[in-house]
């Protein structure tokens, strides 16, 4: 994120507000990081990038060709086919990549989990607010002489606040019936 005035330039200052709030978070949540997390993360972006699998595919390639024609040149063959070596360090590299991708995702996956919470949070809030708008709205309708009073079923529905808890019951129960979602029979499978 720029700190240049410039880039922020036009934007309410509700939205710079936000970005720096944000920008915080990130900030406070890198500073928790430790310094080996660093450094198995900087390897973990090394291991997949697009250059280490062509240094890898390389590698491999050169490896067999050389066990394959080093009888030819007069060297020797220090890996005979099926190349046991070769599928030793193959291994090896597997299993650091996965190790090192898994801790990277570990830490990701928290970050998101804390992502996934203040979004709950906001949109909880939001749906409060709105309904309290809704409230208010028709509460004014109401009260004003010029406009006609009548029932409006859907914006009295609007106007209730939902509770959260009894839509996280809903959904859980929906999550766990045989039939799948809305509770409509899978016919496939």
């Amino acid at each position: 994120m720029s700190d240049d005035p410039d880039s922020r330039a036009g934007l309410p200052s509700s939205v710079s507000d936000n970005i720096d709030t944000v920008a915080e978070f990130y900030a406070r949540h890198e500073d928790q990081v430790s310094a080996t997390q660093r450094v198995v993360e900087k390897v973990a972006l090394f291991l997949g990038s697009p250059g280490y699998v062509a240094a890898n595919a390389l590698f491999v390639v050169g490896w067999i060709t050389a066990n394959l024609l080093a009888d030819d040149f007069g060297w020797r063959q220090v890996d005979e086919p099926p190349f046991f070596w070769l599928q030793g360090i193959v291994g090896l590299n597997a299993f650091i990549i996965s190790t090192t991708v898994l801790i990277r995702q570990n830490r990701m996956s928290r970050l998101a989990d804390h992502h996934a919470h203040l979004d709950l949070q906001v949109n909880l809030l939001t749906e409060e607010k709105t309904s309290k708008i809704i409230q208010l709205l028709e509460e004014l309708r109401r009260d004003m002489p010029g406009v006609r009073d009548k029932d409006d079923d859907e914006a009295a529905e609007l106007a209730k606040p939902a509770d959260p808890k009894a839509v996280l019951t809903a959904i859980e129960r929906t999550q766990d019936e045989p039939y799948g979602e809305a509770g409509i029979r899978k016919s496939r499978g």
